[in-house]
């Protein structure tokens, strides 16, 4: 049994991947959410394929396409995300920057952006500076929309590891981190939402209990 069996599960979406099919950055993300499914989330993946199918996104423009509104709805939903991206010349790649950028129209939700909700982060590069440098960059646009970076984030060097097939990686060590970021972000998704339940509890009850008091006075003067 999961800690998850007696809640609803988790729903951890995954943002990440390149131009190329078959990615080592789309499989070390499907590694992390695999991750997440074992902690008891369930995921979905947006993939590199599907990153490609997305306009650039123009905040002028109120025109959404359907796979930019279909990015918009599964984050609304989501209790968590996983974010993986290639490290290009010390920045995060166009490609998935774009499908940040797309998550402006969040902005005006009860939860705003990425608001109350765990993000696992995970960078590939060509070397160790850059996944490094690229991972630091990634929690901050990470902070920037509200979201909680976990406290694990997985920078992973392709010129020592291979993915070379979804399901193995030279590198078991590599596995490891990239099922614990998969396992924070549903732990913590579980987390957040134990926790928003008492506080709307408690807010219900005191503004019950305001009304209550307020309307004491009224009454008194009545009677005299």
């Amino acid at each position: 049994m999961t800690s998850f069996d007696h809640q609803r599960r988790p729903l951890v979406i995954g943002i990440g991947g390149t131009t190329r099919a078959a990615s080592s950055t789309e499989r070390a993300l499907g590694f992390a959410l695999r991750g997440a499914e074992a902690a008891g989330a369930q995921t979905r993946l947006f993939g590199g394929t599907f990153l490609h199918s997305l306009p650039h996104y123009a905040p002028e423009n109120p025109a959404r396409t359907d796979e930019q509104l279909e990015l918009i709805e599964a984050v609304r939903h989501a209790d968590a995300l996983i974010i993986a991206t290639p490290g290009y010349h010390g920045g995060v790649s166009g490609l998935v920057k774009n499908a940040l950028d797309t998550l402006e129209e969040l902005r005006t939700d009860e939860r705003p952006y990425l608001d109350g909700r765990a993000v696992g982060c995970i960078v590939t590069a060509y070397g160790w500076q850059a996944a490094g440098s690229v991972l630091t960059s990634l929690r901050s646009i990470v902070h920037a929309l509200r979201g909680w970076p976990t406290p694990f984030g997985a920078g992973i060097n392709t010129l020592e590891t291979r993915f070379d097939s979804v399901d193995t990686c030279s590198d078991p060590k590599v596995v490891d981190q990239l099922a614990t970021v998969g396992q924070q972000a549903a732990q913590f998704a579980l987390a957040f939402a134990s926790h928003r339940t008492p506080v709307a509890a408690s807010v219900a009850g005191a503004q019950n209990e305001a009304a209550r008091n307020e309307a004491q006075p009224a009454r008194l003067l009545h009677a005299v």
